[in-house]
């Protein structure tokens, strides 16, 4: 954080780079060599051979280095489509759930990366009951906290720093929470029919009361929530059964007593923050959230029937179809993108102001910040490993202007975690929910609008669709463990 004469400012977001020459990471610099090695060593053999071979490396070479402006090689443009294609051939892009489907009990489970997942009830230390996401594949228990956001309005700029400085310090702190492998922010906004307010004031309403106030009243409540939104905050914090490579798997149960243990530290660490009052989320309130999520028109009868309970085999949807650039889900059309670059240079603390606001053209936006923060051991190494490959990109760069930032950029990421700062890898993503496919291209220019002042680089999740909104989900879904290539040899290309 640097600070100027009016108001502090943020910036020097890291993405890792994998050392290489020009435009190829690790890998592709491995392949190019042997791939020259060997050229050289037919050429003593065949000149015409070598000529073949420097064609076939020429050749093996190009997907590698093509990129477009998100940083995306063609080689991994290339698997995409593919996979894509061998995913709908297989029908894999479509899901039915109910009576007439195969689901087992004619229920309504969610479909993907959500498909064997369940929910555990369980109390914390003050004795508050919360529900824990499981997915069995990763063994990965997540807890969900609703909070009450403050806002920025009518609030002094001294308070917003401090809630940031706090909030920093609560991301922080979460590498030295044992098993905690990711955390999210999820900030929803949704148009508000007014069922809470038409309730709240039948309950207040005295029924003597003069008959000018009571039409008063009546038409507060049908004119009110015309034009209004709903905007939720939720936290999820993930954790894993397996703490440490070797150690002991800990069971359902012992999972259960752990997180219950540590909720209310969790929560203490917030009140900081902005978030206002967090409370841990239910079984029937985190179920009801997901089958909204699936079915925005599901939201007026569940709300004028508040005290119907929903359980989590029903909180899917009755049919979802992926196409490659967008989802279409019960009554609900969604587009999501991905961040695939920080805000360049120095931004403000509003600068995701506009990007989590309700937006006329949207009928749910769902914007999410999802975390993977590092122990000091690991975030020691990475930082290093950062300077040096940072390093290594300058000595063999032509054109050295952004080399020379990014070793700034590296040099001071090493020094503030010498310090004590953790490290955290983070990204954004965002769905924009609507009622119709023909509302889609609108909805995809108002996110294209207000990203841009947000200075975030958005790209759409072309094939991966259905993962993508659930990972914008508060679930605890980490994209990374759900992946069959390595994560080092993804970050090496």
């Amino acid at each position: 954080m640097a600070s100027n004469d009016r108001e502090p400012t943020y910036g020097n977001w890291r993405k890792p780079v994998s050392p290489g020459i020009g435009r190829l990471g690790l890998a592709g610099t491995l392949i190019l060599m042997a791939g020259l090695i060997t050229v050289t060593t037919i050429a003593t053999v065949s000149p015409l051979a070598s000529l073949v071979a420097a064609m076939v490396l020429g050749l093996t070479m190009l997907p590698l280095i093509i990129q477009d402006q998100h940083g995306r090689t063609a080689l991994q443009s290339i698997t995409a489509r593919v996979n894509w294609w061998w995913g709908r051939s297989q029908g894999w892009h479509l899901y039915r759930s109910g009576p007439l489907s195969v689901i087992p009990h004619g229920s309504c489970r969610l479909p993907g990366l959500l498909a064997a997942s369940r929910l555990v009830d369980g109390h914390d230390s003050y004795g508050r009951p919360f529900a824990l996401v499981v997915i069995p594949s990763t063994r990965h228990y997540t807890v969900v906290f609703e909070c009450n956001a403050e806002g920025a309005s009518l609030v002094d700029q001294e308070q917003i720093d401090t809630w940031v400085a706090h909030w920093g310090q609560w991301l922080a702190s979460l590498a030295y929470e044992p098993g905690l492998v990711a955390a999210s922010v999820t900030i929803e906004t949704a148009p508000d029919l007014g069922h809470r307010l038409r309730e709240e004031i039948s309950a207040h309403t005295d029924p003597n009361a003069p008959e000018l106030a009571r039409a008063a009243l009546e038409e507060i409540v049908w004119n009110y929530p015309v034009g209004s939104a709903r905007v939720a905050t939720r936290i999820a914090v993930t954790y894993t059964a397996l703490p440490r490579p070797g150690g002991k798997r800990r069971d359902q149960e012992a999972m259960v007593r752990e997180i219950g243990m540590r909720i209310p530290g969790l929560i203490s660490g917030l009140e900081m923050t902005g978030a206002g009052s967090a409370r841990p989320m239910t079984a029937d309130q985190l179920s009801r959230a997901v089958r909204i999520a699936y079915d925005p028109d599901a939201q007026s009868s569940m709300e004028a029937t508040g005290g119907q309970e929903v359980r989590w085999e029903d909180a899917g949807p009755v049919a979802v179809q992926e196409s490659w650039d967008h989802y279409v889900h019960d009554s609900g059309h969604s587009i999501t993108w991905g961040m695939t670059e920080a805000p360049r240079g120095e931004v403000l603390s509003s600068v995701m102001s506009g990007l989590v606001a309700p937006h006329h053209d949207i009928a749910r936006k769902r914007v999410t910040f999802l975390y993977r923060p590092h122990d000091p051991a690991s975030a020691a190494r990475i930082v290093e490993r950062d300077r040096k490959d940072t390093r290594f990109r300058l000595d063999g760069a032509k054109s050295a202007a952004r080399n020379e930032i990014d070793v700034i950029k590296s040099d001071q990421s090493a020094r503030e975690e010498a310090r004590g700062a953790g490290v955290v890898r983070f990204t954004v993503l965002v769905t924009a929910t609507v009622h119709s496919a023909e509302q889609l291209p609108l909805a995809a220019a108002a996110i294209d609008t207000i990203s841009a002042p947000a200075r975030l680089r958005l790209r759409r999740m072309y094939g991966s669709q259905a993962s993508a909104f659930a990972a914008a989900l508060p679930l605890g879904v980490v994209i990374p463990h759900h992946l069959q290539v390595p994560a080092l040899v993804r970050e090496s290309l």
